[in-house]
């Protein structure tokens, strides 16, 4: 059985599992001591554990796995002086899709209203956000002063800064920086195997942190905002399968449905870790040996994917600004959708790719327009959920416009794209590589 068959087999046991014991928690049918077991022992216990170590170990592999990477891209990239035509490109197919995202979220939470006839469920709710920075604040800590601090902290648009000087440096230093550019390449090599090593535990990893999650749930929650839900969800899998199919089709004549079903183990992997920047390694990984990118391509774009590109956050941002609006019963007007776009798109610039941390990113854009931060606390709920699929929508714009932006350089391996008989990394641990 490949890893992805066992990836989703996990992810459908998690979920059972949480349900089950979700139920157990809420009715009380087997008495209060044996519920408190699993609970404590169970739930918020071993499956607790187990997922928090898992996402630990795909963290500690996005530092070094990113930065050696994108130095070696950065090498290649200088020699033909593309860096900044890639860049361009790049920076700006992820803005343009990230302010469709929220055009199509606002369109629909306008026409379906999820927030009208909701008013009672407003009650005394309270959110304490934490302060968002300001843009100008944003764009200068883009720039590194100590890249160790920056690593170690995990602050990727400084890696990605660092990384790229330092390989255009490399590619400038004539028979010196051959020889470091021959010490990262083999270094890469090493990082992508235990990438290998460590996927073959995702199974264990996805199951107890869905099982976990759904157990604190239940649907009960979903239940009380299920109109919302839909909203979100359905403008969730129109943009995924809907506008990046036709970017993908205009901008590069590709096959969408080949393309999604490529990158089916990364989606399903970033859905069950609600992390784009955990699933860096899997995506980079998928992205190259499945879908045929380069290397000096998919080391810029999918770091910086996971880093600037939050289509799915967006999502949630328009859907959930008109839902509170709605439901505190506030018009914010066409220019207050205005600068929702504008906002949500600029905010997704230097965002951590980390669960939860779209609801700091609806805090900015509540307070932009004027409306109660308290409505961040009935979105909380279902937040959860919602956060592990607009994560995998993420990464699947990274994988779109990687492809795109690789097609328009002529550094992607067509016959890697169409080859239906694939091996991956991500499948059996043993990644072909792409040839020309």
């Amino acid at each position: 059985m490949g890893l992805t068959k066992k990836i989703v087999l996990a992810m459908i046991a998690g979920i059972a599992v949480g349900l089950i014991f979700n139920f157990l928690d809420t009715s009380q049918v087997l008495g209060a001591r044996v519920t408190s077991f699993i609970n404590s022992y169970l739930t918020n216990g071993l499956f607790d554990i187990v997922g928090r170590i898992f996402i630990a170990s795909l963290k500690l592999m996005v530092v070094p796995l990113v930065l050696v990477s994108l130095i070696c891209g950065a090498c290649a990239l200088s020699e033909g002086s593309r860096v900044g035509v890639l860049a361009g490109k790049t920076v700006l197919l992820y803005l343009v899709t990230t302010a469709a995202a929220i055009s199509l979220a606002l369109l629909l939470a306008i026409v379906f209203q999820p927030g009208v006839g909701m008013e009672a469920i407003a009650g005394d709710a309270s959110f304490d956000p934490k302060p968002s920075p300001p843009l100008s604040e944003v764009l200068v800590n883009i720039f590194p002063t100590n890249p160790v601090d920056a690593m170690a902290k995990g602050n990727m648009l400084q890696i990605i800064v660092f990384a790229l000087l330092m390989g255009y440096a490399i590619s400038r230093s004539g028979k010196p920086g051959q020889r470091v550019a021959g010490f990262f390449n083999d270094l890469n090599e090493v990082i992508l195997r235990m990438v290998s090593v460590l996927m073959v535990f995702a199974p264990y990893g996805v199951f107890a942190l869905l099982a976990n999650k759904i157990a604190q749930l239940g649907f009960d929650t979903i239940l009380l905002l299920l109109k919302y839900f839909l909203v979100v969800l359905g403008a969730l899998l129109l943009h995924a399968f809907g506008v990046y199919s036709l970017l993908l089709k205009l901008l590069s004549g590709l096959s969408p449905l080949k393309l999604f079903k490529k990158m089916r183990p990364a989606m399903v992997f970033a859905f069950s870790t609600a992390s784009s920047a955990a699933t860096i390694p899997v995506t980079l990984q998928t992205v190259e040996k499945r879908l045929g990118v380069d290397n000096k391509v998919a080391s810029f774009t999918v770091p910086l994917g996971a880093t600037i590109n939050m289509d799915g956050t967006a999502i949630m941002q328009g859907v959930a600004t008109v839902f509170i609006s709605q439901l505190y019963g506030i018009e914010i007007g066409l220019m207050g959708y205005l600068t929702v776009i504008l906002t949500a798109t600029l905010a997704s610039i230097g965002t951590a790719g980390v669960p939860g941390v779209g609801l700091i990113m609806l805090a900015m854009v509540l307070q932009q327009v004027g409306l109660p931060l308290e409505g961040i606390a009935i979105v909380m709920g279902v937040d959860r959920l919602l956060d592990m699929v607009r994560t995998a929508v993420n990464i699947t714009g990274d994988s779109v416009v990687s492809t795109i932006v690789a097609k328009s350089e002529g550094a992607l391996h067509m016959d890697t794209f169409k080859d239906d008989n694939y091996n991956s990394v991500v499948d059996n641990g043993e990644g072909r590589r792409a040839t020309s």
